[in-house]
């Protein structure tokens, strides 16, 4: 194959990030914008040693699993690669990519639970992070496009809740009006950069303006511009961030109007969250996740749980009423002071929550808490190896695994199932229809002791 030629191909499979598969004669290709059962022409890019990169000239014949909308799927940017492919087929998808990643990477040949997918996949993200830009000198709020640093302009965002959308437009419009300038990458200048939007279950919003410097021009006509036409903002930050990361917050929180939290629901408890705490992005979903975890952990009112990775203490909370203890440990300090107002909220007495980096604090709690569960559920890089090996040192008899990434997982797993584990349940969950991402539940047991769930 050579680089700049047309050629043909069948789409046959998904990346990990959702690019389509095809294989001419035998090497794969990665091509962005085709689903699976796409006959395509294609460029081909970039050419690697095991694999190259095509850009989509035209499809030839449509996938019969091709899903079609009446809005522009295109504008939501390259985070959901699998809007075009039938849901159900999506989901069919990432349970063999969960199996396979299994096997692949772990070595853990095991039975797979049916996916639990969503009855209505759209409406369901209650955080997004929007970048705002400027396109031939005017100013636009989208999503990246994939693999780039072009501004889709959005208009309607079909994955988060209506508030969302007007709350885009009421700030557009602040930007037209005032002539407020955003942020220049490039030349360093300008004001706003991204929007942070999350939301709740009654449809109340917590916006979060980030900005490359300390000033806002018309901030207060801003806010009274969002009071009067977004009645369910009850809350606005500033965030400061001037660094030059893919992080979109900065360190440097400003309250500015309204609530310091934002409160929402899953099942029948209550979350104050601060506008920099971890929060899952789908809650329909996260009750099953959740619930899914309380029932591998097998609770009993002798039980001492660790719960790593703890977060705001969503999960602590969820075990807390059917164990003698349940101990986070986060590396937040807002998701600390979070999960303790959220503990005392829900008339929670028999949790804690610690702060520090896991690997760092949770050798030091196994020595005065002898727990005999744990709960791990880290970020998509998985656990550290010194989180790894302190939860072989204490030896619980059960380890329940969320993961939001079934490659960081395997590999954390084999390490586990060389040390007297073994995986006795898997339960994968779609908390982000359309992406290619998959969350999952894993039961690791202590060898010989398999009672049934």
């Amino acid at each position: 194959m050579e680089i700049g030629s047309i050629y043909e191909g069948l789409v046959i499979d998904f990346t990990h990030e959702g690019s389509g598969v095809i294989k001419h004669d035998g090497f794969p290709v990665f091509v962005e914008g085709v689903v699976i059962g796409d006959t395509i022409e294609f460029e081909l890019v970039e050419k690697k040693k095991n694999f190259g990169n095509g850009k989509l000239v035209s499809i030839i014949e449509y996938s019969i699993d091709r899903e079609e909308f009446s809005f522009d799927t295109g504008t939501l940017g390259g985070g959901v690669p699998l809007i075009n492919y039938k849901y159900e087929k999506q989901l069919k998808w990432k349970e063999n990519k969960v199996k396979q990643d299994l096997l692949r990477i772990g070595g853990i040949d095991t039975d797979i639970e049916p996916i639990i997918g969503m009855k209505h996949p759209f409406r369901y993200r209650n955080h997004s992070q929007i970048p705002v830009g400027d396109i031939d000198g005017r100013a636009v709020i989208g999503y990246y496009k994939s693999k780039s640093n072009d501004i889709i302009p959005l208009e309607e965002d079909y994955l988060q809740p209506e508030i969302a959308d007007q709350i885009i437009r009421t700030v557009k419009d602040w930007i037209a009006e005032y002539d407020i300038k955003v942020f220049d990458k490039e030349k360093g200048i300008g004001v706003i950069k991204h929007l942070g939007i999350r939301t709740n279950e009654n449809n109340e919003a917590m916006l979060i303006i980030v900005t490359a410097f300390s000033q806002i021009p018309n901030k207060f006509e801003l806010i009274h511009k969002l009071v009067k036409e977004c009645p369910g903002v009850v809350s606005i930050y500033q965030n400061i961030n001037q660094e030059k990361s893919k992080f979109t917050y900065g360190r440097e929180y400003i309250h500015l109007f309204g609530q310091e939290h934002l409160r929402d629901y899953i099942g029948d408890f209550q979350f104050d969250i601060s506008p920099n705490s971890f929060f899952q992005v789908n809650r329909v979903q996260t009750k099953i996740l959740y619930e899914t975890a309380k029932e591998y952990l097998q609770c009993g009112m002798e039980d001492i749980v660790f719960d790593i990775y703890s977060g705001i203490g969503t999960i602590s909370l969820f075990i807390a009423k059917d164990v003698k203890k349940v101990i986070g440990v986060e590396s937040v300090k807002a998701a600390v002071e979070n999960g303790r107002i959220n503990a005392r909220n829900n008339g929670v007495t028999n949790s804690e929550f610690y702060l520090g980096k896991a690997e760092e604090v949770l050798p030091k709690l196994i020595g005065i808490n002898k727990a005999n569960k744990v709960i791990v559920d880290p970020p998509r890089k998985g656990c550290e190896i010194e989180v790894i090996e302190a939860i072989i040192d204490l030896a619980p008899e059960r380890i329940v695994y969320v993961s939001c990434n079934p490659s960081t997982l395997a590999r954390d797993l084999k390490i586990l199932t060389k040390e007297n584990y073994e995986v006795t349940k898997v339960q994968p969950v779609d908390m982000f229809p359309h992406s290619a991402h998959v969350e999952c539940v894993i039961l690791m047991q202590r060898s010989g002791s398999k009672d049934e769930i």
